[in-house]
């Protein structure tokens, strides 16, 4: 599908192919060549959201770190990510578990960082599926210069990188923008929008009226999508993909959606966000507009939801207690582990480090 790609004026309406309530915008419109595909979102959304709830009882009994949600994002990850080859690059902000979970990463490796072991998400050698990255909008130029290397290899790969509203106000932001154009980097920038900087509404932390139009400053098409539309984001992403595959040039899309759940575990909205705000948006939840839309064409049913969330469940459970499995291991292993993951060859200064280090007798983790 192509033309969601241009220079939208400000009111411009973001594309979209199914309503809040699950039926098609367009009665025209034909989608059944991808019943398939919503059928997959909705399995990996599902699962996303009950990993999510999963790794928030987590946190609140101690047993992992603070971690951010995704509730009510799932359809913007996934619809985004399904776009990707098992070749392409990957590059997350802090909250795009359920693009991790679609793209294979593991749930007990997720578990593991969580629970504060760098043994989960980093240090995976030859991965393109980078780990979390917390500093706001600090993962929007590694994603361009990796994008504008593959292109220098000769790759026609593509490096995907998500980030939120706020971080279209950092200085990170404008400088990947930049580079990207400049150098025509294959680089598919994704900014889920939605609605707030932590606790800054959109409107106290940028002018624009829409984060879509800011790529035009930068000679890049761009495009704006109804997040919670996990085919709209899809079709609309899809194009941009393409667009760096086959013509090694970046673009940027915004997908409108909302977080429902608090931004992290050590935040409170209830300070500055209004329960009817909420409320709005829960109508609009991303899973259960897929969901109706299956269940209007019987493509699932009560027994077939209750067999997902039995094996989802069951997925989870095994995760979790893999991931105890493994941080017993690893209370028991050499300190000296903390050598690891610099370089891939240590330095002579490291090594005389770690040497001096195991001489001292603190190599051995006696507790």
């Amino acid at each position: 599908m192509t033309g969601h790609l241009e220079y939208p004026e400000p009111s411009t309406k973001p594309h979209r192919v199914l309503d809040a309530n699950g039926n098609l915008v367009d009665d025209q419109t034909s989608i059944d060549d991808d019943v398939g595909f919503l059928e997959e979102a909705f399995k990996a959304m599902l699962r996303a959201r009950r990993f999510d709830e999963r790794l928030l009882k987590l946190q609140r009994q101690g047993a992992i770190g603070t971690f951010a949600p995704i509730k009510g994002q799932e359809a913007a990850q996934v619809g985004a990510a399904s776009t990707l080859r098992d070749d392409d690059w990957f590059v997350p902000s802090f909250r795009e578990k359920a693009a991790m979970l679609l793209l294979g990463v593991e749930m007990a490796d997720i578990f593991l960082t969580a629970a504060g072991w760098n043994e989960g998400l980093a240090g995976k050698k030859g991965d393109r599926r980078l780990p979390e990255t917390v500093p706001v909008s600090s993962q929007l130029p590694i994603a361009a210069g990796i994008a504008y290397a593959a292109r220098l290899r000769g790759e026609d790969t593509v490096a995907m990188v998500f980030f939120g509203d706020g971080a279209t106000s950092s200085g990170d932001f404008h400088e990947a923008m930049n580079f990207a154009s400049v150098l025509k980097a294959p680089v598919v920038f994704v900014c889920q929008n939605n609605g707030w900087a932590i606790s800054t509404p959109r409107s106290a932390q940028t002018a624009s009226s829409t984060i879509a139009q800011k790529a035009h400053a930068y000679g890049m098409p761009s495009a704006q999508v109804d997040g919670n539309d996990v085919l709209a984001v899809r079709q609309v992403v899809e194009e941009a993909v393409e667009r760096a595959r086959t013509k090694g040039l970046p673009s940027m899309v915004e997908a409108l959606t909302y977080r429902m759940e608090v931004h992290t575990t050590a935040d409170d909205p209830s300070r500055y966000r209004d329960d009817d705000e909420i409320e709005a948006w829960r109508a609009r939840d991303p899973i259960t507009r897929v969901e109706t839309f299956l269940r209007s064409r019987s493509q699932i049913d009560d027994a077939m939801v209750e067999v997902l969330e039995e094996q989802i469940q069951d997925e989870i459970d095994r995760a979790w207690a893999a991931t105890k499995t493994r941080i017993a291991e690893l209370e028991e292993q050499s300190d000296e582990v903390i050598f690891d993951h610099i370089f891939e060859d240590l330095t002579p200064p490291l090594k005389r480090q770690r040497k001096d280090f195991l001489k001292t007798g603190r190599g051995a983790n006696d507790g």
